[in-house]
């Protein structure tokens, strides 16, 4: 199979002149591999595992990117899925492995401060940090056992978040200098709060940290409304929610001369949480507006030249869903709706067993018999996985990732 070779270029991108970015260089090199690896239908090996040279487990680099190209041209995304611990780690891994598809697993600040344990203080971001390095090394160690292609990433970092960043990336470097490769697999840098500018010129500067180690980076413009994990934008102007075609192709110009390894996460409506239908007014349709623009500013072959990503997903419609990955969406994140659904299987387990969970003897069965198997953790944290997996492999069903492997 032959290797992207992302040196080979100049990777300087000139509109005027119609130069190959160096996104647009990959995506061609991608196009290359499909052709020399085109796989009868009637062989056991897919054409989703032909492109990667890692199969299962976490993978990076040039493997996310191909993934990520994959995704664009079979019109489906992967579901990006919160965890905060061990258990909600592997209901997501079981989901992917059960309906044979690729998985990202990303921990946002708060989950990963959780990770590390609420008895830790995070005054200067170091219980998000070291929760964060310990979830990677744990990913990292059991993914491998679902037999699936696993990106690990973090979730929204803030302005005020820097510092979980940098600790991140200190992890990275570190890593690399052992393994050839980041802990992991991709970071997102959130500071669309921020003035336009100064939001494009401090990712870039982190994408120049990130490239050496071929790390993608999730950027967002356009605010994503509602409330996440302490991060409360309910009452913004509507306006904000909505990216314009020109902030998306000046990223594009300014990333793509750095490295190809990035994601847009655009507003087009976006809220975080779940409302009453018709409370939040989402426009995919935006999308394919910001990819006709950038395809004519660049003079791309491709109609789809930006890897996009659908933030506030918990909620929407299968057709929105679908709409927008048809516009080139390779990522839906999963959060709120894989809360409520971890909660459903354990709060059905109390109310089905509560007579047997009010002390440790003495039970409907008798006054003398011991509750320990009902009452033991690994019994009702299992029915909290299970009800996660099902509703994990749901998203996998909608966004037509299931399959893919």
């Amino acid at each position: 199979m032959k290797q992207l070779n992302t040196c080979s270029i100049c990777i300087c991108f000139c509109p005027i002149h119609g130069s190959l970015s160096q996104t647009q260089h990959n995506k061609k090199a991608y196009s290359d591999i499909l052709s020399e690896n085109h796989i009868n239908e009637s062989t056991n090996i897919t054409m989703a595992t032909s492109v990667l040279s890692r199969k299962k487990g976490v993978i990076v680099g040039d493997d996310v990117l191909k993934l990520f190209n994959y995704a664009q041209e079979k019109k489906f995304a992967i579901p990006a899925i919160n965890v905060t611990s061990s258990s909600t780690a592997v209901a997501a891994l079981e989901a992917a492995r059960d309906k044979k598809a690729p998985i990202i697993l990303q921990m946002s600040q708060g989950g990963a401060a959780y990770f590390a344990g609420k008895g830790v203080a995070n005054g200067d971001q170091q219980a998000s940090i070291a929760g964060a390095v310990a979830g990677a090394h744990y990913i990292r160690s059991i993914a491998p056992a679902y037999d699936i292609p696993v990106i690990l990433h973090t979730d929204h970092c803030a302005k005020k978040l820097l510092p979980w960043l940098d600790g991140m990336m200190d992890a990275d470097e570190a890593y690399f200098k052992e393994h050839n490769e980041p802990l992991f697999s991709s970071h997102m840098i959130d500071l669309s709060e921020e003035e336009v500018d100064w939001n494009i010129q401090t990712t870039a500067k982190y994408l120049k940290r990130a490239a050496p180690m071929k790390q993608w980076l999730e950027m967002e413009i356009g605010i994503t409304g509602g409330e996440e994990d302490g991060v409360n934008n309910e009452d913004v102007d509507n306006n904000s929610l909505y990216t314009q075609p020109e902030d998306i192709y000046n990223i594009y110009h300014t990333l793509s001369a750095i490295s190809p390894y990035f994601s847009i996460a655009a507003g087009f409506g976006n809220v975080h949480g779940v409302y009453k239908p018709g409370n939040v007014k989402l426009h995919p349709e935006l999308l394919g507006k910001h990819q006709q623009y950038v395809k004519e500013k660049i003079n791309a072959k491709e109609d789809k030249p930006v890897f996009l990503v659908f933030h506030g997903g918990s909620g929407s419609t299968k057709q929105e869903y679908k709409d927008a990955i048809g516009y080139g969406v390779v990522k839906v994140n999963l959060d709120t709706d894989l809360q409520y659904a971890y909660l459903t299987g354990i709060r059905d387990y109390v109310l089905k067993k509560k007579d047997y969970l009010m002390s440790q003897v003495g039970n409907p069965d008798g006054e003398d018999k011991p509750n320990k198997r009902y009452f033991d953790p690994r019994v009702w944290v299992r029915e909290g996985e299970k009800t996660m997996t099902a509703r994990v492999q749901e998203g996998l069903e909608d966004f037509n990732a299931a399959g893919q492997l």
